[in-house]
């Protein structure tokens, strides 16, 4: 089979976004709307004039105590995730990578902010989304170089990092003619001014907007989906800057439907004003822009692949596409629905019971505005109207007969309204998991219970929090984690320098597995807070009972594990750095042996041998020094014999050849 054409991949890209389009206007669009209406207060649209209008908060409430307990479970600490080793030689750098990637969230990226608005667009629009990738943001810098020789020149320009802005020329010297007739041209300075682009790569973590989110429908999670894309808008200068071909921009730039999208206004529908900017820059144009992964068969080898499309415009015009081996993307519901990508909100559980309530509260309201302000009964043509009418403290109504003017009875609701408020209430505690109790509201009943029916019901209605917190940590998180852990190994190609834990640690990510398994701390399953505590400090008698009776190193308990239940504690008493307590011992440098406590008297007899032993030590040092120099001087000695008799030797030899030369010639 050949490759797919361009045009037939265009009208492939374009149907899958204009189905997952209709599918989410269908299914989730509408919900979301009246969910964010919801949350927000906004009227339903039944209101009457005159009449109470007054609206119940009962999703907001309660999104908002359930995201304190969420964030306390994954926030308690910087530590997320910790990466599983595979084997033995994969330890250190499964802690490495554990510590990596925590800091990734917690200080590279804004971990605090991008976790409370995932878990609250989770809780309130069904879906929470989040994109990770990999960025290479270039810094730019301008440098000035003066009298460069050729070679520095030419080393500085090598770098394919710099590029030239302007360059000059200028003589320093003259020209220089040699014996041969040889002319040497004068030496030339470069006055240059570069630009030096510098690239740096990063994990970004950013949330993605529900409405901007499209999956296909045939998925049942996001690991198996055929179709994922993020489509928004930018402007033409946004695309430009990243590249693209001004002209080829400007050509889709133009009106697009998501600003000015039903879904993305509800948004703002608490504000005053909320219309759209329109820029009279034409580089500030807004452009519809739909990142796209697809699976296809785009090559015809008969196997679908994954590729990343890039489209802008209306008719998705293809900008980039290229083959990719992930989806950058995770998503999570705090009510899975088997075999469904996208599960329910918190906040679809208790929209009718905000509905009820306000009716409920609205009529209430309406009775008694009706009692303090009751309506009369007056027999016509006998009573004054203008006098009735003249409502003044005081006042004087005149009548023909009495009895002519006579109050008309409402009838009493709050006697059957206020049970049904109470109903309703208990609905959404059953629902959600959100009672009274557990917000500190009803000192009451807290007052007429015992401390283990307290403990019950907090416990009670914390298990479908922590539920939600289970799902979570096991769907998207753990992607999350393992997507950063992919990213890092595959285009982290440094090694650096990372403040890790207090310290300044060298990594090398090339040297990491991506396939570790994920462990997310969430903290749960050993009940509340305070019985976490109480559990840690018997657990740490014990150690200390243990420690003390078999010494620090024991088979049961050593200073490691001692060192993690103190951690544990300190972190459920909301200390972050754990490290400001206490140290890590793998980290300690090795301890010198302890000298055995000596007997008093064997120390004495230990100390005077020990005196002794110096003396006899210091006496065979005098002894050698002496022996040195008594050898030093017959050496001298011995030197001194024989340089005389070698001077005695030259002096017969020369006295031997002065009666030679004074022999007669034959």
């Amino acid at each position: 089979m050949a490759k797919i054409s361009d045009i037939e991949f265009q009208a492939i890209v374009r149907n899958e976004i204009e189905q997952a389009l209709g599918y989410y206007d269908t299914e989730f669009s509408q919900d979301r709307i009246d969910a964010m209406d919801y949350y927000l207060g906004e009227p339903f649209g039944n209101e009457q004039a005159d009449r109470s209008q007054v609206v119940s908060t009962e999703v907001s409430d309660t999104i908002e105590h359930i995201m304190p307990n969420l964030m306390r479970i994954f926030a308690s600490s910087d530590e997320y995730v910790k990466f599983m080793p595979k084997g033995p030689e994969d330890v250190a750098a499964a802690e490495q990578a554990s510590d990596y990637c925590n800091w990734i969230i917690n200080n590279d990226n804004r971990g605090f902010e991008i976790m409370h608005n995932w878990f609250k667009d989770a809780l309130l629009q069904k879906m929470g989304v989040i994109k990770y990738y990999w960025d290479e943001t270039a810094e730019i810098q301008t440098e000035e170089y003066s009298g460069l020789n050729e070679q520095e020149l030419t080393i500085i320009v090598s770098d394919p990092n710099v590029e030239i802005v302007s360059q000059e020329e200028r003589e320093v010297g003259e020209e220089m003619e040699m014996p041969d007739g040889m002319v040497i041209p004068a030496p030339i300075a470069y006055d240059i001014k570069v630009r030096r682009t510098n690239v740096f790569g990063r994990v970004v973590v950013e949330n993605v907007p529900p409405e901007e989110f499209l999956i296909g429908k045939r998925a049942k999670s996001i690991e198996d989906a055929d179709f994922v894309a993020h489509r928004t808008t930018m402007t033409v200068s946004d695309l430009v800057e990243m590249g693209y071909d001004r002209d080829e921009v400007e050509e889709y730039a133009g009106f697009t439907d998501i600003e000015i999208s039903e879904e993305r206004t509800s948004r703002f529908e608490d504000l005053e004003t909320n219309s759209d900017f329109d820029s009279l820059d034409p580089t500030m144009r807004e452009v519809l822009v739909v990142e796209s992964y697809i699976r296809t068969d785009y090559d015809g080898d008969g196997i679908a692949e994954f590729r990343r499309v890039l489209t802008i415009g209306e008719g998705h015009h293809i900008l980039e596409n290229e083959e990719f081996d992930h989806i950058p993307f995770s998503i999570l519901s705090p009510i899975l629905m088997p075999h469904r990508a996208i599960g329910r909100s918190v906040a679809e559980l208790v929209m009718d019971v905000q509905l009820i309530k306000s009716t409920l509260m609205r009529q209430l309201l309406d009775n008694i505005y009706n009692t303090n302000n009751a309506r009369v009964i007056a027999v016509e043509g006998q009573v004054n109207l203008d006098d009735l009418l003249t409502n003044r403290p005081g006042g004087i109504v005149r009548t023909r007969a009495p009895g002519m003017v006579q109050p008309l009875q409402v009838p009493e609701v709050s006697r059957s309204v206020f049970p049904a408020l109470e109903y309703m209430d208990r609905v959404k505690e059953q629902r959600t998991g959100v009672s009274r109790q557990s917000m500190g509201l009803d000192a009451d009943a807290l007052q007429s219970t015992t401390a283990t029916a307290v403990a019950a019901m907090t416990s009670a209605s914390q298990g479908k929090i922590e539920m939600i917190a289970r799902v979570f940590a096991e769907t998207g998180v753990r992607r999350l984690f393992q997507g950063i852990l992919h990213l890092v190994t595959k285009y982290d190609n440094k090694p650096k320098m990372i403040r890790l834990n207090n310290q300044f640690t060298p990594i090398d990510p090339r040297e990491w597995s991506h396939t570790f398994d994920v462990q997310i701390n969430v903290g749960l399953g050993n009940g509340t807070k305070d019985e976490q505590l109480r559990s840690l400090f018997i657990i740490l008698q014990k150690q200390e009972q243990i420690m003390q009776m078999m010494g620090p190193n024991n088979p049961l308990v050593n200073p490691v594990q001692y060192r993690n239940t103190l951690a544990k504690i300190a972190e459920l008493s909301g200390f972050k750095n754990v490290n400001d307590f206490f140290g890590d011992p793998r980290q300690a440098p090795p301890q010198q042996p302890q000298q055995p406590q000596q007997d008093p008297q064997l120390a004495l007899e230990l100390q005077k041998l020990q005196a002794e032993l110096e003396m006899d030590r210091q006496k065979m040092q005098m002894e050698f020094e002496l022996k040195k120099q008594k050898m030093l001087a017959d050496l001298q000695l011995r030197r001194e014999e024989l340089e005389f008799e070698k001077q005695l030797r030259t002096e017969k030899v020369l006295a031997g050849l002065e009666t030679s030369t004074n022999l007669p010639r034959v």
